[in-house]
Order: structure tokens, then sequence, then C-alpha cells
């Protein structure tokens, strides 16, 4: 067994308010290996940004880490000061954001932002970091690099600055990737590329990525495990095609029934009625009980860690031992 790149254990991300502390992100833990992708996929408001936010360091004020570990190579990173961070991010750490317009300057060409990022990582000259950039613009499918370096952001497209973000991303050839839906603002073609660039990129340099996305065709494709996330939990985390074909959580078998399937002849979409939580409301027990058409008293009361079933960990009593004694 390969020792994990990443591990992240029984990690809790608060933040207080005025009507008091509201818990975002609750005991969350899970491990990427080198070269590994892992999806992590949930609806909106599920905590897969601010999973990845707090292992990148970037948390916005006032969120917090109050409890847990995360480790990168062994070493504990999530208790680092920010200078010390800032030189894990982008030398060990690549970031991909959804909006490449906010991960990009726009006062200044492409060139000099991956130039600049490149010479703060690596012990490169600015002429060693040049050649560098245009390589890593052609890599990443730009075509006349060595033209478009000299570019500004506004002279490419959504596509094109997309690309150059996994460049600046790749740069410093980090181990680790946090991807944070780099395909949302992307039309499907494009997706595909993005995707297709991202895993043979990755593969060669034998990274672990973090793939947050809500898009489970792009985790099908893509990915190695997928995390499924629910109210600042994991619900379900194992091997992907295991959690796409056979999901052990009901609120996982929500999320695939809402599939459109093209071998299907279906008038209607399956649906998951109601919707996520509030922080400031979490019902208390599996905080998707009053959601989950299996619900049944053990649910209402009792929160459910994960536990094996079959070739997945899921957070369900459905799996635990005795559940056929439910009420």
């Amino acid at each position: 067994m390969t020792a994990p790149l990443l591990e992240v254990r029984n990690l809790r991300v608060e933040f207080p308010t005025r009507r008091g502390t509201l818990l975002a992100l609750d005991d969350i833990s899970f491990d990427i290996a080198p070269g590994e992708i892992l999806g992590v996929v949930g609806e909106s408001g599920a905590g897969k940004s601010l999973t990845g936010a707090a292992i990148i360091g970037l948390l916005d004020p006032p969120g917090r880490i109050a409890s847990g570990e995360i480790r990168l190579e062994g070493k504990r990173i999530d208790n680092l000061g920010y200078e010390e961070m800032r030189r894990i991010r982008g030398r060990q750490i690549g970031a991909i954001f959804q909006d490449p317009l906010t991960s990009l300057n726009p006062l200044y060409t492409v060139g000099r932002q991956l130039v600049e990022t490149i010479t703060t990582h690596l012990p490169m000259s600015q002429s060693e970091a040049r050649k560098r950039a245009i390589e890593l613009l052609e890599q990443t499918g730009i075509p006349a690099a060595a033209q478009r370096v000299d570019q500004y952001p506004h002279q490419f497209s959504g596509g094109m600055r997309q690309r150059v973000v996994i460049a600046l991303a790749l740069a410093a050839k980090p181990k680790l990737i946090v991807a944070d839906e780099p395909t949302t603002a992307l039309d499907v073609s494009i997706q595909a590329q993005i995707i297709s660039l991202l895993k043979n990129l990755c593969k060669e340099q034998g990274a672990a990525v973090m793939l947050v996305t809500h898009d489970m065709g792009v985790i099908a494709e893509t990915c190695d495990r997928v995390a499924v996330m629910y109210a600042g939990r994991v619900a379900e985390i194992g091997p992907v095609q295991d959690v796409i074909h056979k999901p052990a959580h009901p609120y996982t078998t929500g999320l695939m029934g809402s599939i459109p399937a093209m071998d299907e002849d279906r008038e209607r979409l399956l649906q998951i009625d109601g919707s996520m939580p509030r922080l400031n409301n979490i019902p208390t027990g599996c905080a998707y009980n009053p959601r989950c058409p299996k619900v049944f008293d053990r649910c209402r009361v009792e929160r459910p860690n994960l536990i094996q079933a079959g070739a997945t960990r899921v957070a369900c009593w459905l799996h635990a031992e005795g559940q056929e004694n439910r009420a």
C-alpha cells in the first residue's frame, strides 16, 4: 500500500457568529494517494469548496479550523502560520478555482504571472522561468504559446483562461492539486478537454488531485474514488464505479437517480424532495433524515459514522448490525 499523500482526520470547521457558532464541516476524514484523483460531490452548501479551502489554508474569516488534522506527506499543515502556508501553497499544493477571472490579475500578462509563480517557488532565472511558462502553456493546449505568453487575460477565451489557471497550478510541480469546480463555467466540449488535460498532466507528474464538483458525469469520467458530502459530513466514500452503480446511502441513490440515462425511456427524472438544511438548523440524528425515503427511528436521534458497506464506507444506519430491527 502506498502511503497517503494527503490525510484529513476529523476535520471540523466553525463560523462564530453573534447568534452562536455554526458548524460547517463536522468530523471530515479521508486520504488521497499519490497519482489518485478523489472526487468530492454533493449539492450546493454540502461543504465541498469549504473542505478544499481548509486544506489550502484559504478559509474566509471568521471561518476557522476548530479541531482535526490535515497532513501533507505526513507533515501537519493545518497549524502553520500564514507565511509558512504561503510557501507550501503553489509549491506543494496547486489550486484551480471555478472562475479563472478571479484567479488571474488583469493588469499583468499571463507570462508575467507564470514567471512570478515559477521563480517564487523554483530555483530558476527569469529566462528559464519564461521558457518553462511557454512549455506549460503548450502542455495545457494553448496554440502559439510563444506569442500568447505576452498577452493579457482578457485576450483569452474562457476555456483558454482556465488552461492558463491550470498551467499556474502546475507551474511549481505541486504534489497535490485542489481543483474547485474547474469546468463549471465552460461549455461541454471544453469541459471534456480540460478534464482530459488534468488527468494526463497529473498522472504524468504523479500528483494527487482533489476534484470538487457537483457534476457526476465529470466524476465518473475522471476520478478513481468519490466522496459524497451532505450537510458538512461525508455520507459515502469509495471507488467511483461502486458509488455510481451500487450506491449504499439513500442520498447517493437519489443523486444517481436524478441523472438522465441515455439508454432508458423515462418521462420524468427522479428527484430528492426538500433541500439541504441551513447551518443553523441541522437536524438531530442523521442530517438527511427529513428527506430520506428509508428513515426509521434511530436515524432521527443518533448520528451515524462511516461504516463498511461492501466496497464503500457509508454513514447510514441501514448498514449497521441489527438494522433489521428498525421501526
